[in-house]
């Protein structure tokens, strides 16, 4: 059962990032919540600073022309029963169907008043991946994805 919830979290996920939703990505993170590059780290305490800080990102990936998403692999491991880690190795590629950027990234995720939600994203080189307990699949079906 919690495999099936997590993937449509993720697969919602991915669709609101791809679509650049602002709402529905919000709806997919618990506040406050916490980003972490390997750059810097974002603590998002409200509505504002999470706009803010999706507009930046959505700004860099509409410029960098990524078309895409890609999950290489993902797997989660249950914490405690209202706190799972999961990791999802990803591929963003552009218009020439290229990959602009792969990494690692690590969600920890709480379920409050029945939802699952991101609450930290902690995001690494490639080579830092793991292999969780459970793996799990997730795809973004769209005009301009590819075959997973």
């Amino acid at each position: 059962m919690q495999k099936t919830v997590i993937e449509k979290l993720f697969q919602r996920y991915i669709a609101a990032f791809h679509q650049q939703n602002m709402a529905e990505t919000q709806q997919c993170y618990q506040l406050p919540c916490t980003l972490h590059t390997p750059d810097k780290v974002v603590l998002i305490d409200n509505e504002e600073a999470f706009k803010r800080e999706f507009i930046d990102i959505f700004t860099v990936l509409s410029h960098a022309e990524i078309k895409h998403f890609i999950p290489l692999k993902s797997s989660f491991s249950v914490l405690k029963d209202d706190l799972v880690l999961a990791c999802i190795d990803w591929q963003f590629i552009d218009s020439k169907d290229e990959v602009f950027t792969d990494f690692s990234a690590f969600y920890h995720l709480l379920l409050k008043e029945g939802q699952w939600r991101i609450f930290n994203v902690v995001s690494q080189e490639l080579s830092q991946s793991i292999d969780l307990n459970t793996p799990f699949n997730i795809a973004y079906k769209s005009a301009y994805s590819i075959s997973v």
